[in-house]
């Protein structure tokens, strides 16, 4: 499962769009594009910012908004003229999101109506040039598309994440990686051009772009894309347009399996729902079995494509808990000498080779060092079992303790603090914080939260607060999370 050495991104468009102009590539709110029509707009597109905006190769577009037709176009119209996109989280709190943009050098920020006010915002500071995507979308053409530029080895998509060791970094995605995560996501996946996708989790996620949507393009599949999750609106689809496969996060399952429409909603069209976490509760899974429906899990990173290591769904029911087999092209390892318990390493070709603008991802043999604690079994499916680092998930977001750390400690009340996950019955993990308080300062839980506010994304907001003499610290002075949790649990 090799990836061509001359294929680019635009070029799967293209593809589809020659074998099957007519069949439907995306719905989205009551429209339909086919894949003629889609390659069309993409073509479209690139000439628009080539000519009329001057991007150029190696050029940075940010992209700020719901889930959008717009935004997957931007990505085929970049991959023609060997440009760039990072796709912003709009979770985040604009100081968060401007140092994004500084740090990748962006030149423009599109977005959607629903995000205007957000983009100016952001974009002001800065002095970025703004763009609406609908009037973009629908306006005249300003000239045709330049010749191919992009190569399989040229960066097409920035995705910032948290990782395992601090403050946010962007994996940089290039033509062949992302184009190896599509081969080999839709090739576990079984997807072919008569598999209907409902994408309903966020573009700006690799999971929610790369383990379903992009794959069932490069398969010619049909994409259903909701803007953002909604129950209902999930169980609408399920009933009319009768997809065959989703992605959800336990966020998302949990919230389906609560709504009154749960136990009448018809769900068999769904051959399969694939969940994208490394730990998935045992209740959401059997609650869907118990539907009919199996549960599949995909493990990865954003730096590892993230189509990594999958359960297909001939074993969901006997491997509940496990993340299942290295996917083809994949290689997966447990960096323990005894090959028990250990951090699991990831190497395949789609793994990114660096983060923004020329840090490593990987060691010098190729492996990316996930920071989760997995165990293998006999045979040789991987299950995870912890974390190597303090990384919190909550919601399928990567929180990482300094990230909020290092904003509380600015206010003149604390002296010291430690952010740590704590249990979350809807999110799966939340954010707890103890807080040690300078001498002479008095502080309380909601002055404290408002000094957040604006400064961080509210899932990143302290859920949870303890308020201690001192940091409980190993003897070399590390702080110990796990008492934190314990001393959480026992408060709460």
């Amino acid at each position: 499962m090799s990836v061509p050495p001359t294929e680019t991104l635009d070029a799967v468009l293209a593809r589809q769009a020659r074998l099957r102009p007519d069949a439907i590539a995306l719905q989205f709110e009551g429209s339909r594009l086919t894949y003629g029509h889609l390659a069309g707009r993409c073509e479209q597109l690139a000439g628009h910012l080539w000519h009329a905006l001057g991007l150029r190769e190696g050029d940075r577009l940010a992209w700020l908004g719901a889930n959008h037709p717009g935004q997957l176009m931007l990505l085929f119209a970049l991959a023609r003229i060997g440009a760039i996109l990072l796709p912003l989280n709009f979770r985040l709190a604009p100081p968060e999101l401007q140092a994004q943009l500084r740090d990748c050098g962006a030149r423009l920020l599109v977005h959607d109506a629903a995000w205007a006010e957000l983009a100016k915002e952001v974009g002001s500071r800065d002095g970025l040039a703004l763009h609406a995507i609908d009037p973009m979308l629908s306006g005249a053409s300003s000239g045709s598309a330049p010749e191919q530029l992009g190569r399989p080895s040229s960066p097409v998509l920035l995705v910032y994440t948290s990782g395992t060791t601090g403050g946010a970094k962007a994996a940089v995605h290039t033509h062949a990686n992302l184009l190896a995560n599509m081969q080999i996501a839709s090739a576990v996946q079984e997807m072919t051009p008569a598999d209907v996708i409902a994408t309903m989790l966020p573009l700006f996620h690799v999971g929610g772009l790369c383990i379903q949507t992009l794959p069932a393009l490069h398969a010619g599949a049909s994409v259903i894309l909701h803007a953002r999750f909604a129950a209902d609106a999930a169980f609408d689809c399920f009933e009319r347009e009768r997809p065959s496969l989703t992605l959800q996060v336990p966020a998302t399952m949990k919230a389906l399996l609560d709504h009154p429409r749960w136990d009448a909603t018809e769900l068999s069209s769904l051959r399969a729902v694939w969940a994208g976490s490394s730990l998935l509760p045992s209740r959401l899974v059997q609650g869907f079995h118990a539907r009919g429906v199996p549960v599949c899990n995909v493990y990865g990173a954003t730096e590892t494509g993230p189509f990594s290591i999958a359960l297909p769904p001939a074993h969901a029911r006997d491997h509940v808990g496990s993340c299942g087999w290295p996917a083809p092209s994949v290689q997966a390892r447990i960096a323990s000498e005894a090959n028990s318990v250990g951090e699991l390493l990831i190497r395949g070709p789609n793994v990114a080779n660096r983060y923004w603008p020329e840090l490593p991802v990987c060691d010098e043999q190729g492996w990316f060092h996930s920071g989760d604690l997995a165990s293998q079994a006999a045979d040789g499916s991987f299950s995870i079992v912890g974390r190597a680092k303090d990384l919190i998930i909550s919601g399928g977001e990567n929180i990482h303790p300094a990230e909020i750390e290092s904003v509380l400690a600015e206010h003149p009340a604390v002296a010291e603090c430690a952010a740590f996950a704590i249990a979350d019955e809807k999110w799966g993990e939340a954010v707890a914080a103890a807080v040690v308080l300078a001498p002479g300062y008095r502080a309380s839980e909601l002055e404290l939260s408002a000094y957040l506010e604006g400064r961080l994304a509210r899932f990143k907001q302290p859920r949870r607060w303890l308020w201690l003499s001192s940091l409980p610290k190993t003897a070399l002075g590390k702080v110990r999370r796990n008492v934190l949790a314990q001393l959480a649990a026992g408060n709460g």
